[in-house]
């Protein structure tokens, strides 16, 4: 199990602002931050690592640009996301629909971030 990652953000700033929008449908927000990077993580109190276990930090952007995909509970927080994101400057990279050929019950929305790193909601329905 993956207890946390991240990457690097070419404007810090930046992407703090379009991450914290993005992110609030999901229930994260930011956990912890030093010089140079921010921690998000949920915002629940769910006994996970207090730091988040999603980390950008100042540099330049990895190349190829990376994925990474953020649980859902439901379509509308999938919904939710994706509107959020767009609003906060993400670019369009798969608008919120099932996804069959993943498999039955799999919806999901894309965004690419300020780096164009590629972001996605997804929620697994009842057949996850």
């Amino acid at each position: 199990m993956i207890d946390h990652t991240g990457f690097n953000v070419s404007d810090l700033e930046a992407s703090k602002a379009f991450y914290l929008k993005a992110l609030a449908p999901l229930g994260y927000g930011i956990s912890l931050e030093f010089e140079g990077a921010a921690g998000f993580g949920a915002q629940q109190g769910t006994g996970d690592d207090p730091g988040g276990d999603f980390w950008i930090g100042a540099g330049d952007p990895q190349t190829p640009r990376l994925h990474v995909a953020f649980r859902a509970a439901n379509e509308e927080e999938v919904n939710a996301f994706y509107r959020a994101a767009i609003e906060a400057g993400g670019k369009d990279n798969g608008a919120p629909g099932e996804r069959p050929h993943y498999h039955p019950g799999y919806y999901a929305a894309f965004v690419l971030d300020p780096d164009g790193h590629n972001i996605e909601a997804v929620y697994h329905g009842t057949a996850a």
